[in-house]
């Protein structure tokens, strides 16, 4: 499919049910062709409606009053099947979707339930965040849609939480849940077509009915990144697929088997924001947000204690990459919708406000209801309080709160746990990462967070930096490429963790470290720090004393850099090298969990020779759980059932999708242990 997104107006989830499973059995195996062709057919929009010309006597036309298609029978075709036309089916498939509870008030939201946007982490939106989520944004997910802070919902909007046990009307709408997430998994990407999709946000639908608000948003997330996957968006990425079968797999057998309060997993039908009363914000960074369908900006804030909030401005854009990318970097310009503070995200990030009548939500998005007033005041330096003391804390205990916060539903994860504050000695460039991308060797600082007394004396674990969004119209790259020409600079940084068996980090903002500007000479309205996607460094601002290295090349053997050879020996002994390229073979039980999401169970079918050696290898690196949760997955796969004839028959796939959801927790948990062992220098 070739449609544009912003082509076609949002849809309910449940809509598309309804419409698809309209069709007769004939036409539903004829509907990815049918949406594959409408693809290619111009879209018009005249006010609420959206008209599609299917041929020279058929017009299919969709209302949507506020962009999105609320009811089934605002799809209309004029051809003589209908109501029951492959060709409205095929329309609603097209959409994307937009919140279950939008309507006729609400805007289209592409990515619902997933993490891209400003009702989420931003940082999904950067392309940062662990598993991808925040950036990208993310979402992606777990997850609200992109939009901007509104009133704050009624806080009788919110499902109360009970610990009551599930009904049986419950329990059916969590077994019908988990039966259409494991046949998707099955099918995998390839063979998940609309049918497929269709009876997945049925019984999302009917568990969102149900009020078990959680997993029907964790699968509506499916759905939606099932489409990019199948529509080759250019915000794909396979890990936020895995991780969103995972959660809703793990969801929904969590609930049927009574294995975790069910009020923690039921979720709550609407975001709730608190009164606040009075808040003193000081702003800390800003950073551009662009996925495939929205761009803006968000800025970030602390209070007086310690904690951490947000405030976004982001649009939807079209599909020109260019246009998008400015639209993000020009957000940084656009005011605050924050009471009547006349100040831009990009003034806010050095400024502060007194608010009165503050509302905030659980996860720090402030509200901009009509009760808040908000004046300018006076900001405060990364150096002095409240900002210092998000330094003060050890790199480990960072990484720990940040991998800790994953665990935690989206909606429940407190503002910026992803992100960690450190002070850190810029030691080069590193070989480029995949698709030719800049990264940067650093040790955070023995002034500043150490990860560990262990530590303290060699001055910290090394880094890899890196950007948080690859794209060129965006100024993270060539700030980046410009901070690795001076080895030795002392920096304080804002980054979001990238988890890896080896310590990676986002760069979203630099500043001047305490005590020490050192050669970071930026102009005074800087107020002492960059936003790197939003600013650009120049040349002029690294200008100051020498730096403790001189500029060396990449490094060249296995994670060293390359010294001179009149360097004192004791200096060459203090300079670190690299992260270590190599780590315990994760990977052969990873690739083959994502293989299945891919191409469904019947990937894990290889010869007996390759299931020998995967075994052999996991073995032998001390990963014996592993090895059996890949021969588990591989017999669960291969077992299928049959009738006295010798003929598979219908298989409800509850054996395999529980081998795949333990083999992708196993990988899950220790990609986590494996992140925080590299940061205490445990790795």
């Amino acid at each position: 499919m070739t449609a544009r997104t912003s082509d076609w107006p949002g849809v309910r989830p449940e809509v598309v049910a309804e419409v698809v499973a309209g069709l007769s059995a004939r036409l539903q195996k004829r509907l990815d062709a049918a949406a594959a062709k409408l693809a290619e057919r111009p879209v018009a929009r005249e006010g609420d409606e959206w008209r599609v010309e299917v041929d020279e006597e058929t017009v299919l036309v969709l209302h949507a009053p506020g962009g999105v298609v609320a009811g089934e029978a605002d799809v209309r075709c004029g051809c003589l099947l209908a109501p029951a036309c492959v060709h409205r089916a095929a329309a609603v498939t097209l959409c994307p979707l937009a919140e279950p509870g939008a309507g006729a008030e609400a805007g289209a939201a592409p990515e619902a339930g997933s993490a891209p946007g400003p009702e989420p982490e931003p940082g999904s939106g950067t392309g940062g965040g662990a598993d991808g989520a925040p950036g990208a944004a993310a979402a992606e997910g777990r997850e609200g849609a992109p939009g901007t802070p509104g009133e704050p919902a009624d806080q009788s909007a919110a499902a109360p939480l009970t610990a009551a046990p599930l009904t049986a009307a419950e329990l059916a709408a969590v077994r019908h849940l988990h039966g259409a997430a494991a046949a998707v998994l099955a099918a995998g990407v390839s063979g998940a077509g609309a049918v497929s999709q269709a009876e997945l946000l049925r019984a999302a639908h009917r568990a969102r009915l149900a009020g078990l608000y959680r997993p029907a948003a964790a699968a509506v997330t499916v759905a939606t990144r099932i489409r990019a996957a199948r529509s080759g968006a250019p915000d794909h990425r396979l890990v936020d697929l895995v991780a969103g079968l995972r959660e809703l797999l793990g969801l929904t057998t969590a609930l049927a088997t009574g294995a975790a309060p069910v009020a923690e997993l039921r979720g709550t039908a609407r975001q709730a924001y608190r009164e606040e009363g009075g808040l003193r914000l000081h702003g800390l960074f800003a950073e551009p947000v662009l996925t495939a369908t929205h761009a803006g900006a968000v800025s970030w804030a602390v209070d007086a204690t310690g904690r951490l909030s947000s405030i976004a401005e982001v649009m939807p854009h079209d599909d020109d990459a260019a246009a998008a990318a400015r639209q993000a970097v020009g957000a940084g310009n656009r005011t605050l919708r924050l009471g009547d503070a006349a100040l831009s995200h990009r003034e806010f990030s050095r400024a502060g406000l007194a608010v009165q009548g503050a509302t905030r939500s659980t996860g720090g998005r402030l509200g901009a209801g009509a009760s808040v007033r908000a004046v300018r005041a006076a900001g405060a330096a990364w150096t002095a309080e409240p900002a210092a003391r998000l330094w003060s804390q050890p790199a480990a205990a960072q990484v720990a709160r940040a991998l800790a916060a994953q665990e935690l539903p989206y909606e429940s994860r407190p503002a910026g746990s992803d992100l960690l504050f450190l002070d850190v000695t810029l030691l080069g460039p590193a070989p480029t990462g995949p698709g030719g991308t800049p990264q940067l060797l650093a040790r955070c600082t023995p002034g500043g967070p150490a990860g560990g007394s262990a530590q303290g004396a060699a001055g910290g674990p090394v880094i890899v930096l890196r950007s948080a969004h690859d794209h060129p119209g965006l100024p993270f790259r060539a700030n980046l490429a410009l901070l690795a020409t001076a080895p030795g600079l002392r920096l304080r940084v804002i980054g979001r963790l990238e988890r890896a068996d080896r310590p990676e980090l986002h760069l979203l903002a630099v500043g001047t470290p305490p005590d020490d500007p050192g050669p970071l000479t930026l102009p005074a309205d800087r107020a002492g720090r960059v936003n790197l996607g939003l600013e650009r460094l120049q040349t002029a601002d690294l200008a100051g004393p020498a730096p403790a290295w001189p500029a060396t090349a990449p490094p060249t053997g296995p994670g060293r850099a390359e010294q001179p050879a009149d360097q004192p020996a004791d200096e060459r002994a203090d300079q670190p090298t690299a992260p270590a390229p190599y780590g315990p073979p994760v990977h052969v039980l990873g690739r083959r969990v994502e293989q299945t999401v891919t191409t469904g169970r019947h990937a894990l079918a290889p010869s007996e020779a390759l299931a020998a050696a995967d075994r052999a290898l996991l073995r032998a690196a001390g990963l014996a759980t592993a090895a059996e949760l890949l021969d588990g997955l591989r017999a669960a796969a291969e077992n299928r059932p049959r009738d006295v004839f010798g003929r598979v028959v219908t298989d409800d796939h509850e054996a395999f999708a529980a081998a795949w959801l333990a083999a992708a927790s196993y990988t899950e948990e220790l990609a986590t242990a494996l992140c925080a062992a590299a940061w205490s220098g445990e790795g």
